[in-house]
């Protein structure tokens, strides 16, 4: 990739969601002057992992550079109206991650929250005594460590956050086009052209994939191995009369995760290995995992909470790397224009702004500038060397 670009130069992005628009928005802002152009196969992206997500953020995470992303974007949060306009308001609740242990995960919680502290995240350790001090009513009894954000983590409107650099993108000239992706062209090591549905093609001098949970299908029209394939992930929103103030989102050892959102809340768990198929537009929610796996361990958790009635259940796909559960960013080693900026294994939403200026750097500079990605880069997955992200719900 050249270290300067010019006016001449043309960027084709697969993928018009938050992590496409994202890097289309910060192109612009990093001085890229060519066309810039965003394919997106649905402009309402109504099965999109962006709209459909939980839309949290948090620093505790078991690799550096994911501490480092989250912490670029929550500042950007706090400053939204900074960074996008006056009326734009994103919902940024920081009320915390409250992730709870085992007894026999204490050293291994308490190393990790070293390490993160350690890269700038503001997370405090809290035995069970202190636990119950701080969120009465969650049951504590037989849980050994809890970690929580003290700030730098907490949830925000995912749509509304969208419709913003969307918006700002379009403002500097980005090219939003409605259509699917079917293919690409290349010439030695160079990916020369985007093909659409219809037959048009789309030339380019980079080529930027960010098509979520759908860019491992589209690389292997390519002939690439890319580990990231679409899983199913259901939100269930539901009501109860269980009330605290700064309720945090919470992540239990028994793998649920519960906050609260508008008058209720929402919450939900990981399909058991068997059910956790490749879900190729499957978007039905997986209504038996309520009351049969999330609801008793939410009442174990929260006995307050065996009380509530469902108000609805949604599906959305997390773009999972298989390999890793680590987003995949930076430069193809043989097809060298090939940017990936994909794989983050349900944390995509919350690393889109800090992946889109790395993407940005890397056209425009040649090099990332800000935030080192290079730990996400190709070079793992041809040699399926992992970098395992070990905090994953």
């Amino acid at each position: 990739m050249s270290s300067t670009t010019t006016s001449s130069e043309r960027v084709v992005i697969v993928g018009g969601a938050i992590m496409g628009s994202f890097g289309a928005w910060s192109l612009r802002k990093a001085g890229f002057a060519g066309s810039i152009t965003v394919v997106e196969k649905d402009s309402t992206y109504q099965f999109s992992s962006t709209a459909l997500s939980a839309a949290s953020i948090r620093t505790q995470f078991g690799t550096p550079t994911n501490i480092q992303m989250s912490l670029f974007a929550a500042e950007m949060f706090r400053n939204i109206k900074a960074v996008f306009g006056d009326d734009v308001d994103i919902g940024y609740q920081e009320k915390g991650y409250l992730i709870l242990g085992r007894h026999d995960q204490i050293a291994e919680r308490m190393e990790a929250a070293r390490m993160q502290r350690s890269h700038g995240a503001d997370v405090r350790v809290l035995d069970p005594s202190e636990l119950g001090e701080r969120f009465p009513g969650i049951r504590f009894d037989d849980v050994g460590i809890g970690t929580f954000g003290l700030q730098h983590e907490g949830w925000f409107d995912a749509w509304s956050l969208l419709s913003a650099v969307r918006r700002a993108a379009r403002q500097l000239d980005v090219r939003y086009t409605e259509t699917a992706v079917t293919g690409f062209r290349t010439q030695g090591d160079r990916v020369t052209g985007v093909d659409l549905a219809g037959g048009d093609m789309l030339e380019c001098d980079h080529c930027v994939l960010a098509a979520g949970a759908l860019s491992g299908r589209l690389a292997a029209s390519l002939g690439i191995a890319l580990p990231v394939v679409p899983k199913k992930r259901t939100v269930f929103s539901f009501k109860t009369p269980f009330r605290l103030k700064n309720f945090p989102m919470l992540f239990d050892a028994s793998g649920i995760w519960v906050r609260p959102e508008g008058e209720g809340y929402i919450g939900g768990i990981q399909p058991p290995d068997a059910m956790d198929i490749d879900a190729d537009g499957d978007f039905e929610p997986h209504h038996d995992l309520m009351e049969e796996v999330f609801w008793p361990l939410l009442a174990h958790r929260i006995p307050a909470m065996e009380e509530l009635r469902l108000n609805r259940a949604w599906a959305g796909h997390y773009e999972v790397n298989t390999l890793d559960h680590n987003g995949v960013v930076g430069a193809h080693d043989e097809l060298r224009n090939l940017i990936f900026a994909t794989g983050f294994s349900g944390h995509g939403v919350m690393h889109a702004p800090a992946v889109g200026r790395g993407v940005a750097e890397l056209i425009v500079a040649g090099a990332f500038q800000s935030i080192d990605m290079t730990p996400l880069g190709w070079a793992r997955i041809r040699s399926s060397t992992p970098l395992v992200e070990s905090i994953v719900y």
